[in-house]
């Protein structure tokens, strides 16, 4: 085991005050599972940090997320002259020592000087954007792992915006943690000695009251609502506080799925809490049947993301991708949203090339950006006090946002505007998925696919850079009997395109794009949050069959030139 391992794991083992869960937990440790406690610290990914529970520097636990509270203190010390005063806002899911963990960084804040307001019960990702804008706080910390697996928790960071911090910023957040040396030296005062010196603050209802009525400004017009029958699962997460009473107020006939009402951060009824997954579904499609649902809702632990399912003709569930709600919901708003002359739809280099197609129909400017929602509410900052208007925001990950009052993803926002897609459509007698193969009819058959390709632990870590490196220099001229004319390398920052090369104006990401003549694509990018490879395609063809054949067909050949890097 290497040195500095060793040193750090003997500091563990002999600091006084341990936690009695994590000091059991050390003395069980053999060498491997040690090593791998300790052989790295969890780095900050696409939202901030994310890692299994449990004792070590590469694990969540209440010291690394006291030490990197302590760093995102230090950072916003530097940028804010009244940060005291400003405060911050903390929020949590529920998942395993998610308020241990909301009580942890709301002292390491308290403890120097910084009001905190804190929700007293777990609440949705984009209500902690909200409150974070409403209270003109200098930032927010939502702890969460969103759909990892129940041994995971994760910690996001927010900025002044409500935004979660963007890599150049993030930069520095990252640079003050590994400054801080001694990880059990951070000055921590008792939780409730703050509270009741008023330095941490409960809140709930007045936020709530405010996020929800800007919410309930989100739908395009008016519709039946009773034609339709929902089924809604929060799939144990923090949308049970909200959801299925949203709907019922807004008038929509709404069944939830009870078992999967009650908050568990075991996720008992799941083989995964993520609505990307069919598995996620199980519960939902049996209530379904039973109450001849229209359609099904699933949002994530932290109620970011929603996932659904339609009937097809035959009556049987069909559950869509995010490319293709997206799609639906973009086509929607398109047609039926009043808007100005300059209005801009957001989404990234990974989301299906429909999205192009629908906005040159109809007019609306199209800005892509890297993957990650992070920089689609950097985009909603940047059109502020200008005469340019959000319109719709999405990404391929289930991820949407109608109205930038939020500025991260929000399935409120979006589960409340599909409720009225799904009843205006079917006053016109047609289920969503029948709505899906019009706009086929209309655009092209565009299918999308993804390969999560996992790989665990520090091997794993090293045969993913392996394999984006061997990606990075490989030529690629045609892949299932497609032609690649164009090569863009964002971790370069440079695309190459009939032997000129130009310089890419996104940011530095590790992202390998590879677009066929015809505009499709496939890209490999390695996981901001879990440990995995992602291979994201998107090609578009005449027929329904030759799309979902040559999809088929890339993942195969991708994942043979895969295989090969050792």
């Amino acid at each position: 085991m290497d040195k500095l391992v060793c040193e750090k794991i003997k500091k563990w083992q002999e600091y006084a005050y341990l936690d009695p869960r994590l000091k059991e937990e050390l003395a069980s440790l053999d060498e491997d599972k040690l090593n791998d406690a300790f052989y790295t610290d969890l780095e900050f990914g696409t939202g901030g940090l994310r890692g299994v529970l449990g004792v070590g520097t590469n694990r969540m636990n209440i010291y690394t997320i006291q030490k990197a509270t302590y760093g995102f203190y230090l950072y916003l010390r530097e940028r804010f002259e009244n940060l005291n005063e400003q405060g911050m806002v903390i929020s949590y899911d529920c998942r395993n020592y998610s308020y241990e963990f909301a009580c942890r960084a709301a002292s390491v804040l308290a403890s120097n000087g910084v009001k905190v307001y804190l929700f007293s019960s777990l609440r949705p990702t984009p209500e902690l954007s909200f409150a974070v804008r409403e209270l003109k706080c200098a930032g927010g910390i939502m702890i969460t792992a969103s759909h990892n697996p129940p041994e995971y928790n994760g910690y996001k960071v927010y900025d002044e915006d409500g935004c979660q911090l963007i890599p150049c910023l993030a930069d520095i957040v990252i640079n003050k943690i590994e400054g801080i040396e001694d990880i059990f030296g951070i000055e921590v005062k008792d939780f409730e000695e703050l509270k009741a010196a008023g330095k941490i603050v409960f809140i709930d209802k007045d936020v709530d009251d405010k996020y929800l009525e800007m919410v309930k400004t989100v739908p395009v017009q008016q519709v039946k609502k009773d034609n339709i029958k929902i089924v809604f699962t929060p799939l144990h997460g923090t949308a049970s506080v909200h959801l299925a009473d949203l709907l019922k107020e807004s008038g929509y006939n709404v069944v939830t799925v009870k078992e999967q009402m009650i908050p568990d951060p075991y996720f008992s009824t799941l083989k995964s809490p993520n609505p990307e997954e069919s598995s996620a579904f199980e519960y939902a499609i049996k209530l379904g049947v039973e109450e001849n649902a229209d359609i099904l809702i699933a949002t994530d632990p932290d109620a970011d993301r929603m996932g659904i399912a339609a009937k097809n003709d035959l009556g049987e569930y069909v559950l869509l991708t995010g490319n293709q709600t997206g799609a639906i919901l973009l086509n929607y708003l398109a047609k039926y949203k009043a808007h100005g002359p300059k209005v801009n739809v957001y989404n990234t280099i990974v989301t299906s090339n429909i999205s192009k197609a629908i906005c040159e129909k109809f007019g609306l400017k199209l800005v892509q950006t890297l993957t990650g929602f992070k920089f689609i509410g950097e985009q909603a900052k940047l059109i502020e006090n200008t005469d340019e208007e959000f319109f719709f925001g999405y990404e391929e990950s289930y991820g949407y946002v109608i109205k930038d009052f939020v500025r991260d993803k929000d399935s409120l926002q979006a589960t409340l505007l599909l409720a009225e897609v799904a009843s205006f459509y079917k006053e016109q007698g047609k289920t969503l998925v029948q709505v899906l193969n019009d706009i086929y009819e209309e655009f092209g058959f565009y299918q999308e696919g993804v390969l999560n390709i996992y790989l665990r632990g520090q091997e794993g870590s090293a045969r993913i850079k392996r394999i984006m490196n061997h990606f990075q220099g490989l030529e690629i001229n045609e892949i299932a009997g497609k032609k690649v004319v164009r090569v863009e390398d964002y971790d370069l920052g440079v695309a190459k395109e009939n032997g000129n090369v130009e310089k890419l104006t996104l940011p530095k990401s590790l992202v390998v794009k590879y677009i066929f003549d015809d505009g499709g694509w496939f890209v490999l990018r390695p996981s901001g949050t879990e440990p995995k490879l992602k291979v994201y395609i998107s090609i578009v063809c005449k027929t329904k069959a030759e799309s979902l054949a040559l999809v088929d067909t890339l993942k195969k050949e991708v994942s043979k030139i895969i295989d090969e890097v050792k």
